[in-house]
């Protein structure tokens, strides 16, 4: 009786041992050309035409990628930088321009691996790919409409983009908040 709960003692431990083992591995191996070619082809098409429902099962996908993913980290801040107003509006497609900052600054850190550690230029790529979205989507929905956005095309036209960007997203480069 002793000698079964010895052995049965020492499987659990070496069940919790490989269990605690398996949390420490990365959730995915580092991201293959495949991939992020995938990635990116998604990303320019989102921007084209945000709104094509045969996309869906694609942008799971890419959200979930880029969370298990260990070799592109991006860091979030997507609201903040379109501004409070933006946040306050709640446009129906806040969400989805959300992600969409999101996966072009995941884009940029892949067409510039070597800028990967560029905050300012992940987010200005992240903002700029959220509003050529923002477009397509105006385009087809035109009450969809935000004050907020249509301010940053603005500042954007103007060639003042990327500063309101950078002055927006101080705070987030001090939380560095990332996927």
């Amino acid at each position: 009786m002793r000698h079964s709960r010895f052995i049965l003692s020492l499987f659990f431990l070496l069940l919790l041992g490989t269990i605690a083992f398996a949390q420490d591995e990365p959730k995915h191996a580092p991201s293959t050309a495949e991939e992020r070619k995938r990635f990116l082809s998604l990303t320019r098409k989102l921007e084209q035409n945000p709104l094509d429902k045969s996309l869906y099962e694609e942008k799971k996908w890419a959200k979930k990628w880029l969370e298990d993913i260990p070799d592109i980290n991006v860091n979030i801040c997507a609201p903040i930088l379109f501004g409070m107003d933006f946040i306050r509006e709640q446009n129906k497609y806040t969400p989805q321009l959300s992600y969409q900052a999101t996966f072009g600054s995941a884009a940029y850190i892949i067409e510039h691996p070597d800028k990967a550690g560029d905050l300012d230029a992940q987010f200005i790529a992240g903002v700029e790919s959220a509003l050529k979205s923002y477009g397509s989507i105006v385009k087809s929905e035109p009450e969809a409409k935000s004050k907020a956005l249509d301010s940053l095309l603005e500042k954007q036209k103007a060639g003042k983009l990327a500063d309101f960007v950078r002055s927006a997203s101080k705070s987030c480069q001090d939380k560095k908040e990332g996927i």
